[in-house]
């Protein structure tokens, strides 16, 4: 997959780097860090801001870090920054969803193994849409996961965090914003103890459907789809229970 065009194109790859949007949200090469959680793989946690909005959503943040996210000197700095957005970039996806997901089973090696699963999701806004939350059930997975999504009034962007219900950790964000109908986010991680660079992409199709995807690239300067989402709008009375994905026959315990 081609690079978007704010894309991570680092000036000077080098072995054991990877890249990070640092606190003043340039691009910027550093050296690999411990893994945390993204979508199918293991990451680092990060506190980042969500202590104050998870405490008021009663979901808590024990064992939490805070990782420094100091940038190194010069080399490597690259003049692009995420894209910027708007408080109100998720007010659409409010409410409840059928979707399609397809993930790779295979990252990372040129792989077509694409396997198809259905889920359902419940998203709720917070703080006049500068916060979401929403989870995503996978019946035939017997897991969900959690979407935290935080906006900085200052910066305009967005910080988006997810949470597995079979680690409970807290991932490092990818960070950006809606530019129109589609949205990008980018961050960094490890995948297999590769480093990766990281971007999601939302596109708004109509009111009542969405499409997200998950890319990582390894070499940084091109992309690799991993997983994949069509979200159709669904009655919330009918999928969602007090905010949460109903579970049919089971516990609605995540």
């Amino acid at each position: 997959m081609r690079p978007a065009a704010v894309g991570l194109v680092p000036r000077d790859p080098r072995a054991g780097r990877f890249l990070d949007w640092s606190a003043s949200a340039a691009l910027v090469l550093v050296p690999a860090r411990t893994a945390g959680q993204r979508r199918g793989m293991s990451i680092a946690t990060n506190s980042s801001g969500c202590l104050l909005v998870l405490a008021a959503l009663g979901l808590g943040c024990a064992g939490l870090t805070t990782t420094s996210r100091q940038a190194p000197a010069a080399p490597g700095r690259v003049g692009l920054a995420p894209p910027t957005g708007d408080v109100h970039d998720f007010d659409y996806f409010a409410g409840g969803w059928r979707t399609v997901q397809r993930r790779l089973g295979t990252r990372g090696a040129g792989a077509s193994d694409w396997e198809e699963f259905p889920a359902t999701l419940c998203m709720t806004p917070y703080l006049d849409g500068a916060a979401t939350v929403d989870e995503l059930f996978f019946p035939t997975k017997g897991w969900s996961g959690l979407t935290l999504r935080t906006f900085d009034r200052e910066k305009h962007r967005w910080s988006i965090y997810w949470v597995s219900s079979r680690s409970g950790a807290l991932g490092t964000p990818v960070i950006g914003g809606f530019q129109g109908a589609r949205g990008e986010f980018f961050g960094e991680d490890e995948d297999g103890g590769r480093p990766v660079a990281v971007r999601y992409a939302w596109t708004k199709l109509d009111a009542d459907h969405a499409r997200w995807e998950q890319a990582f690239s390894y070499d940084g300067s091109s992309w690799e789809t991993n997983w994949t989402a069509d979200f159709v709008r669904a009655d919330a009375s009918e999928i969602c229970d007090h905010g949460r994905p109903k579970r049919s026959g089971s516990s609605a315990s995540g």
